[in-house]
């Protein structure tokens, strides 16, 4: 049984990574809930109370991370409501249409947001190129983060909890 849960736990975190650029996937949650099942799996000898606190505080910020630099990006650029809904959208269609659809999704989303909120072309596609550059920003963030988890994790795995 105890091989069953280190593989299921090593298949979290692998689609958890996964995740951290896939929108349709809870990627660093995910790769935490992966960790805790093998610390837990390990009885907390190798990562204990102090890596899990610490994983779950780069967690955390890699969550934080991808929200607040899509917001600051939208905001930065003077988005409308209707930009962020359609960006939110966008996001979701791209999934369907592979690595083009999650590439243009969002910018396209706040495109179309923004002109429904009644901007001319040109201010919209400014609206949607800065919206995508938040986006972009906050999920390269979140994905440094998820690979410093990865670091903590294996470090961890080399030096027994005391």
């Amino acid at each position: 049984m105890t091989v069953v849960l280190y593989v299921l736990a090593a298949a979290m975190i692998v689609i958890g990574l996964l995740g951290t650029v896939l929108p349709a996937l809870p990627g660093v949650p995910l790769l935490f809930a992966g960790m805790f099942l093998a610390a837990w799996t390990g009885s907390f000898v190798y990562i204990g109370p102090l890596t899990l606190g610490v994983l779950g505080v780069l967690c955390a910020l890699a969550i934080a991370a991808d929200i607040v630099a899509s917001l600051l990006g939208a905001k930065r650029v003077g988005a409308s409501t209707w930009a962020l809904v359609g960006a939110g959208v966008g996001t979701f269609a791209g999934f369907f249409f592979g690595l083009p659809g999650l590439i243009l999704g969002p910018f396209l989303g706040a495109l179309g947001g923004e002109l429904m909120a009644g901007s001319s072309l040109k201010r919209a596609a400014h609206i949607g190129i800065g919206t995508w550059l938040g986006m972009l920003f906050g999920t390269l963030a979140k994905v440094a983060l998820a690979f410093a988890m990865i670091g903590v994790f294996l470090f961890a795995l080399l030096i027994p909890a005391t």
